[in-house]
């Protein structure tokens, strides 16, 4: 069975801790995302990990491994989901579906998270362990995420990037066509 996990970033504790706004893996595009695959047959989840205001990588990785990863899973991050899935994928020699990497965020500055949440070494083949790596990223978003995407560039083999120009942190819409025609 056709599997996939969509992850959410990390917003800040006065978004994530008021009432009138979604929780953060039912906010932006992630429910759109996940009920269109729904529709085509995948068991999509889009799971809450904890605190995401303030991750913790164990803590992440705790909640994330609850679930089947395999060749028939289809990973879906954004921003420090995204960055996450980097470093699973770095650290679990695993074989998996497609991977998309929605800005990812891989705080350069190591002020925004946990110190060693992104304290990792990257795999520089990872992507021959994928169905297909691809950055989605917009060229007018903030320079941590530009800048993190020149890092995923510099220090990956075989993936691909499709860029926007409008989109800031896609954050700011609900449906994502071209992410779900390249995930299908």
């Amino acid at each position: 069975m056709k599997t996939a996990i969509i992850l959410h970033g990390k917003p800040s504790y006065e978004e994530y801790s008021d009432p009138r706004i979604p929780s953060p893996s039912n906010n932006h595009w992630l429910p759109w995302l996940q009920k269109q695959l729904l529709l085509k047959g995948f068991l999509a989840q889009t799971p809450e990990l904890p605190a995401p205001y303030a991750p913790v990588y164990e803590g992440w990785r705790l909640a994330f491994e609850q679930f089947r990863i395999d060749e028939d899973t289809a990973l879906i991050g954004h921003s420090c989901g995204a960055g996450f899935l980097l470093r699973w994928l770095s650290e679990n020699k695993i074989t998996v579906g497609k991977v998309a990497l929605v800005a990812p965020f891989l705080d350069p500055n190591r002020n925004k998270v946990a110190k060693d949440f992104f304290l990792f070494q990257w795999d520089r083949h990872l992507a021959a362990r994928a169905g297909g790596i691809n950055v989605f990223f917009s060229s007018d978003d903030g320079p941590d995420i530009l800048n993190s995407v020149a890092s995923v560039k510099a220090s990956i083999d075989g993936i691909e990037f499709t860029p926007f120009t409008d989109r800031g942190h896609f954050i700011l819409t609900e449906t994502f066509p071209e992410l779900l025609r390249w995930l299908l």
